[in-house]
C-alpha cells in the first residue's frame, strides 16, 4: 500500500511539474510510422526510465551486442541517463529478444521458416510497467526497434514515464535508398558516416554512392592507379550556371582509396545498409579519358570537365581496350565491395562520336546491329541519347551485356539507369526508373526488377521551397517539396497489375552535388524531404496522411537538432 501511494505521488509530481507540451513529448507518432501502434488509455500503467536501467541481450551474438551499445548511446544522447548492459534479464527492465517464425497455423515443419525480405526487418516493440521488450527474427529486425525505441524517448530523464503500447512493424518495400554524388564535389568519409548515420534513422537500407563522373574520378584502381590520382583533380570549376562558363581557376580533387572504402562498408553495414557503388559508364567518362585518352574516338585530349552538363566525348564503344579497362575497374569495385547489385550508370551517353568513329561502326557491322531506331523506346524522354533502337543505342546494350555477364561471374546484379532500355534490356538487368515512371513501369512489364527514382518525386538537389530567397541556391529549375514527395506511389496502380507490381524493388532519393560542395548544404537538402521519402518507403498507402505527418515531424526535428544536424526549417 506505502509502495502504491508513492508510485501515485511520483506520478502526480511529474504531470503537475511540466507542461502539456512537453508531456507530448513521451508518445510514439514518430517517422516513418510503423504498420501498427496499439495503445490503450484505459490502463493506466507507464515504464519509469531511471539512471543505471538494464539492457539485457544475447551476449553471444556480436550484432546484438553492437545493437544494445547503440541503444545505451542513444538513450544517453537523449535523456543523459546511463544505461547498464547486462546478461541478467530477470532484472534488466529492457529486454532485446532473437525468436523463431512460428510456422503457419496448421503446419509443422523441422525445417526453419523461410522469411520474406521484409520479415527479416520486421519488430515488435512492447511496454510494459514491467519494462521494454524489443523482439524480433532477425539483428536487422532488432536494430529498427531500437531505432524505434529511440526516437520514443523523452528529452529529458524526468518525462521518462512511457505509457503502455505495442507496436508491430516491418518495412513496405525492400529497397529503401539514397543516392550521394561524391564525383562533382567530394565529401570526406567522415561525413559519409553522418549521412549513412541520418540514412539510418529513417529506415534507409541502401546507400547509392555515385563514384565517378566527367568532373572527378573518386575510387582508387590499384591496377590503373594514375586513374584516380590524374582523374580525381579538375584544373577550375564553373561559377554559377554552366552556360555562362564563369570559373574560378581553382583546382579542385580528392578521392577515395579501397581502405576508405572498406571502412565506408563497414560502418554502413553495422547499420544495416548496403553499399551500392556506381561507376557511370559509357558516358560521364572524361575524367578517365583524360587518363588514358585512346579509350575515347577521337584521341583527345580531354580534360577532367571543369563544368556541368552531358559531355559529347564518351569511351569508344568499338574499342576493345575499352571492355578491358571496364572489367578491371569492376573487377577491383567486386573485390571492395560485397554488395549484391552494382551500378552501371548507362545515362545521358550522346552517340554522335560513334557514328562518326570508324571502329564503333566497325564494330556494329561486327556484331550484326541493324537500325530499327523507327521502334518506339518506353521510358520518358531521351536526353542524351537517340530515340529509338538504334544501331549505336544497341552497341551500348553490347556493352552493358558485357559487363552483366561478368558481374554475374561475380555474384551481382548490374544496376542501370533508364537510358539502359533504349537498345533492348539484357538478361537480369535492374533498371532504374530516373525519367518520370515510364521506364520503369516499361521494365517491370518485361519482368526485370525496378528502383523508382523519377526526377520530379526524387531529386533533392532540387529547391524544396517556391521562395528561392529562403534557400541555398541550387538547380533552378522545378520544386520537390515534401508534399510533392510524400504524394509518390512507386506501385503506379493506373499502369501495373499486382503481379508486375512486385517487381518494383523500392524507392531512392537522389541528391547530385552540380551545386552542392558542402556538407551542411548536402545535409539541408536531404532534411527533412528524407522524412517524406521514408514513408514512401516504408509505409503501405493507406497510412500516409501528409497533415498528419507534419503534426509528427517536429518531434524528429528536435531529434535532428540533438544529434546536431542542419535541416531546412520550413516545408511546403
Amino acid at each position: 500500500m506505502k509502495r502504491l501511494f508513492l508510485f501515485s505521488t511520483l506520478l502526480v509530481f511529474l504531470f503537475s511539474s511540466v507542461s502539456a507540451d512537453e508531456l507530448y513529448e513521451v508518445n510514439y507518432n514518430i517517422i516513418p510510422l510503423p504498420k501498427e501502434v496499439k495503445t490503450d488509455p484505459s490502463k493506466k500503467v507507464f515504464f519509469m526510465l531511471k539512471e543505471g536501467t538494464g539492457i539485457c541481450y544475447d551476449q553471444s551474438n556480436a550484432e546484438c551486442t553492437r545493437i544494445a551499445q547503440f541503444l545505451k548511446e542513444w538513450t544517453k544522447e537523449a535523456t543523459g541517463l546511463t544505461l547498464q548492459l547486462t546478461p541478467d534479464d530477470k532484472n534488466a527492465m529492457i529486454q532485446l529478444r532473437l525468436v523463431s517464425p512460428a510456422a503457419p497455423k496448421g503446419k509443422k515443419s523441422k525445417k526453419p521458416v523461410a522469411l520474406t525480405e521484409q520479415q527479416k526487418e520486421s519488430y515488435t516493440m512492447k511496454v510494459t510497467e514491467k519494462g521494454v521488450e524489443l523482439t524480433a527474427y532477425e539483428p536487422v529486425g532488432l536494430f529498427r526497434a531500437a531505432q524505434t525505441l529511440r526516437k520514443c524517448l523523452p528529452e529529458r530523464p524526468d518525462l521518462g514515464m512511457m505509457p503502455y503500447v505495442e507496436i508491430t512493424d516491418q518495412p513496405r518495400f525492400t529497397y529503401r535508398g539514397v543516392m550521394l554524388d561524391c564525383a562533382r564535389h567530394f565529401f570526406s568519409v567522415e561525413f559519409i558516416k553522418q549521412f549513412l548515420d541520418v540514412m539510418a534513422l529513417h529506415g534507409c537500407n541502401q546507400f547509392h554512392w555515385h563514384l565517378t563522373e566527367d568532373q572527378g574520378w573518386r575510387f582508387e584502381v590499384k591496377a590503373l592507379p594514375d586513374l584516380a590520382v590524374k582523374g580525381s583533380v579538375r584544373e577550375k570549376t564553373v561559377i554559377g550556371p554552366s552556360r555562362m562558363r564563369i570559373y574560378d581557376n581553382i583546382p579542385y580533387g580528392g578521392y577515395y582509396t579501397q581502405e576508405e572504402c572498406r571502412e565506408v562498408v563497414r560502418y554502413a553495414a553495422e547499420r544495416y545498409i548496403n553499399v551500392v557503388p556506381e561507376i557511370d559508364m559509357p558516358g560521364h567518362m572524361q575524367s578517365a579519358l583524360h587518363v588514358f585518352p585512346n579509350l575515347g574516338c577521337t584521341g583527345g585530349p580531354y580534360p577532367v570537365a571543369p563544368h556541368w552538363g552531358v559531355m559529347r566525348d564518351v569511351l569508344c564503344g568499338g574499342n576493345p581496350e575499352t571492355l578491358t579497362f571496364l572489367k578491371t575497374v569492376f573487377g577491383e569495385i567486386c573485390d571492395v565491395f560485397p554488395s549484391p547489385y552494382i551500378h552501371i550508370g548507362g545515362d545521358e551517353c550522346p552517340k554522335e562520336r560513334w557514328q562518326k568513329c570508324p571502329k564503333c561502326q566497325a564494330k556494329i557491322k561486327e556484331l550484326g546491329l541493324t537500325d530499327e531506331s523507327n521502334v518506339k523506346v518506353e521510358g520518358g524522354d531521351t536526353r542524351g541519347s537517340q530515340d529509338g533502337r538504334s544501331p549505336e543505342n544497341k552497341l551500348q546494350s553490347y556493352i552493358n551485356h558485357e559487363i552483366e555477364q561478368f558481374l554475374a561471374s561475380r555474384g551481382r546484379s548490374l544496376i542501370g539507369w533508364d537510358e539502359i532500355l533504349a537498345g533492348g534490356l539484357t538478361e537480369d538487368a535492374i533498371v532504374m526508373s530516373w525519367r518520370g515512371t515510364k521506364g520503369g513501369v516499361a521494365a517491370a512489364k518485361q519482368k526485370h526488377r525496378v528502383i523508382m527514382s523519377p526526377n520530379v518525386y526524387a531529386y533533392i538537389d532540387h529547391p524544396q521551397l517556391k521562395d528561392y530567397g529562403k534557400q541555398p541556391r541550387t538547380t533552378d529549375s522545378y520544386i520537390v517539396s515534401c508534399s510533392k514527395i510524400y504524394s509518390f506511389e512507386p506501385l503506379v496502380p493506373e499502369e501495373l497489375s499486382g503481379e508486375e507490381g512486385d517487381y518494383i524493388l523500392g524507392v531512392q532519393a537522389n541528391l547530385w552535388t552540380e551545386q552542392v560542395a558542402y556538407p551542411e548544404h548536402a545535409l539541408y537538402q536531404l532534411l527533412p524531404r528524407l522524412a517524406s521519402m521514408s514513408e514512401v518507403q516504408w509505409c503501405n498507402p493507406e497510412q500516409k496522411d501528409f497533415e498528419n505527418f507534419k503534426t509528427r515531424l517536429p518531434r524528429l526535428e528536435k531529434l535532428y537538432d540533438r544529434i546536431g544536424v542542419v535541416y531546412c526549417p520550413e516545408i511546403e
